[in-house]
């Protein structure tokens, strides 16, 4: 569990003394209906003639009206601790991000160098815009897509933190290719919003300034619009490359040390060819002139992940307050005698109580509900695909059957209906459909054979089944713990990968339960340092991927021979 915290701690101390108070109050008017009733009468006259309880001391009424206050306060304090994703509503349009991989970006007339540079404008754009759908290309001799348009800043820190060089299998620059494909990309979305194309380079390029213009041209005339960025001198620098382990200038084909120069032509000729803006290197707040260059386009409003935040939990301690004070009353009311009106008002309160509690089932066969509910999940999937052939095609369906063949052991017909669940629009019911697809392949692979080719390959779809469920809902702590207990899994078996602790086995693990239908995923038992740990792990596990990836990959040069 999270440290406490508090929306407003100076309540804290304001409400012990308004502890003290409240009791004092009660005291003091207890104190004064007792002298006026000595005043009516002698005491033992009066001890048979008034209600019980008027005439002796009432310790506990001041407890119970404390303790209200108390809690009260404590609720009004704003107490949070845990965590949950922080949802916030904005406009945002669709941009493709076409970004210089080539490799005169890491020339140093810009410090630390124009890649840098670029990555940090990136970055500062998505801070001014975070309901944007965003995509980004890398590009160098050829282009190549990184993500497709989402609003996950984690998948796009991802690749924009292993962005280099050699990403891009083919050396050189290519302005052309990198706007084609950005104008393809955003002409394939489906969306209600404007779109627009950003490309961010040095503008030193070796082709044709016309192909650059028809390409622009060709962006503009399908109401795309165009921003171009530049980055780097006129005056150039050198491009440090590394070779036997020192780091040296680039030289050319001649022996000659290549001096890169910042290109404003390039740039100026695809935004005038795609009627858009240029912003040139030197202006230093480059984010916030392409924010202002595409606010007026028209957005659509959209939910986005804003991180995470504390949860918070005035609730606990509203609920046994209001209880205490029904408490009081109804003992209040017990001494004038007016027991069927006080029964009738506590029995509506706790039929609302139970009502708020009810959780929505309507949209699902009862019977297959039921089946599922006591066990017998061959019959509820029986139930659940009888339905569907009946017509009933929603997702919510195609979820429960695939839920109910996991619960049953059948992975293999669980598949297709958990995958057709995945690829809907709503969020919940993609992450659940995919941790669920994940752990019938983490049973499999954690019941079969350390050496078979089935449990590697089971291993190795449970991997990446979690990483997009991750994407999806980043802070879910049962999804981290299959994760890593699927790398852990893999690593004993000798197949590699990251994570880290020891072992497990399922039969020990509560998080490794199946979501159930139209039910909450139960929540798991690990501590937030340990949950953010996971996801580190995940996290390192996804850069290894991609940096192997890029080392691997030896960048051709180009025809022209200039690589870059």
């Amino acid at each position: 569990m999270s440290a406490l915290a508090t929306d407003w701690p100076w309540m804290l101390p304001l409400a012990l003394v308004l502890v003290a108070v409240a009791a004092g109050l009660v005291v003091l008017a207890v104190r004064r209906k007792r002298s006026r009733l000595v005043r009516m009468g002698e005491p033992p006259l009066l001890a048979r003639l008034a209600p019980a309880g008027v005439l002796t001391s009432t310790p506990w009424r001041a407890v119970r009206l404390g303790a209200v206050v108390l809690m009260a306060g404590v609720a009004l304090a704003g107490p949070r601790w845990g965590t949950e994703p922080a949802i916030v509503s904005g406009a945002g349009i669709d941009v493709v991000l076409a970004l210089d991989a080539s490799l005169s970006m890491l020339a140093t007339d810009e410090r630390p160098n124009r890649l840098e540079r670029m990555k940090q404008e990136v970055r500062r754009y998505r801070d001014l815009a975070r309901a944007d759908r965003v995509a980004m290309l890398a590009f160098a001799g050829r282009s190549y897509i990184l993500t497709p348009l989402t609003v996950d800043d984690g998948a796009i820190e991802l690749f924009l933190d292993n962005l280099d060089p050699s990403i891009v299998g083919q050396a050189g620059s290519s302005l052309a290719r990198a706007v084609t494909q950005g104008t393809d990309l955003l002409l394939s979305s489906q969306g209600g919003s404007d779109r627009a194309l950003v490309i961010m380079s040095d503008g030193e390029a070796f082709e044709p300034i016309e192909d650059v213009r028809a390409a622009a041209a060709r962006a503009a005339a399908n109401g795309i619009a165009v921003v171009s960025v530049g980055f780097g001198t006129t005056a150039g620098a050198t491009i440090p490359i590394t070779e036997n382990g020192a780091t040296v200038p680039k030289r050319d084909e001649n022996g000659e040390v290549v001096v890169s120069r910042y290109h404003p032509e390039m740039l100026q000729a695809i935004a005038e060819a795609g009627n858009g803006t240029f912003i040139g290197a030197e202006v230093t707040d480059k984010a916030t002139r392409v924010r202002g260059a595409l606010q007026k386009l028209r957005a659509t409003t959209r939910s986005v992940s804003a991180g995470v935040q504390r949860t918070a939990r005035f609730q606990w301690f509203v609920a046994p307050a209001l209880l205490l004070l029904l408490l009081d009353t109804w003992r209040a009311e017990r001494r004038r005698r007016a027991w069927p009106g006080t029964m009738r008002r506590a029995g509506a309160m706790a039929a609302t109580v139970a009502l708020a509690g009810c959780t929505w089932s309507g949209s699902v066969p009862r019977d297959a509900a039921r089946e599922y509910a006591v066990g017998r999940y061959a019959r509820a999937a029986s139930l659940y695909r009888r339905a569907i052939v009946k017509g009933d095609a929603r997702p919510e369906m195609l979820y429960n059957l695939g839920t109910a063949l996991v619960a049953a052991d059948s992975l293999d017909n669980a598949v297709e209906p958990l995958e057709r669940a995945s690829k809907i629009d709503d969020p919940e019911l993609r992450f659940r459909a995919s941790f669920n697809r994940g752990l019938g392949y983490l049973r499999r692979g954690l019941a079969g054979a350390p050496d078979a080719d089935s449990t590697r390959t089971a291993l190795k779809t449970t991997l990446e089944t979690y990483k997009r469920a991750l994407i999806l809902r980043p802070t879910d702590r049962d999804a981290k713990w299959n994760y890593e207990l699927a790398l852990r899994q893999q690593e004993q078996n000798g197949g590699g990968g990251g994570g880290g602790g020891g072992g497990g086995n399922a039969n020990q693990q509560d998080q490794s339960q199946a979501d159930t239908p139209q039910a909450e995923q139960q929540s798991g038992g690990l501590g937030e340092q340990q949950a953010e740990q996971l996801l580190n792990a995940a996290a390192r596990e996804e850069r290894g991927v991609q940096g192997r990836k890029q080392r691997l990959s030896r960048p051709q040069p180009p025809p022209g021979g200039k690589d870059w």
